[in-house]
């Protein structure tokens, strides 16, 4: 596979995920009932597991050991952030939930925000 094709599709899948995120998660935390949190903790996990993979081939490849250390550091805190989330969400605490969800999603932003440019790929969040 094409080294340039395969970062093109880490990056769509960074976006898609980044997307999903932000749209779906703020919905299923309106329900407030067991099948939903089982739901919103399951696609917290699958979610993580995909950008963990794709993030980390995309700073592998980044050029320039500066730009390579910032972006580790923000992925850094998103994942730490999406692990705070998964643990509220195991907790049953909406208001935590909450919290920990606002916190991920800035983390998220912050994250995309800084690969956006390299393709090109514009906001991933649908409200802006």
């Amino acid at each position: 596979m094409d080294h340039e094709m395969e970062l093109k599709g880490c990056f769509r899948r960074i976006k898609n995920c980044a997307i999903e995120l932000f749209s779906t998660m703020e919905e299923d935390l309106e329900m407030d009932d067991e099948d939903s949190w089982d739901l919103v903790g399951r696609d917290i996990r699958l979610k993580a597991t995909f950008l963990y993979i794709d993030l980390s081939r995309v700073i592998a490849c980044c050029e320039g050991e500066e730009h390579k250390k910032a972006l580790t550091v923000l992925t850094n805190r998103f994942f730490y952030s999406m692990d705070e989330l998964g643990d509220a969400v195991e907790s049953r605490s909406l208001p935590l939930t909450q919290v920990r969800y606002s916190d991920t999603a800035g983390a998220l932003r912050e994250v995309v925000a800084v690969l956006a440019p390299s393709l090109h790929l514009g906001p991933c969040d649908p409200e802006e």
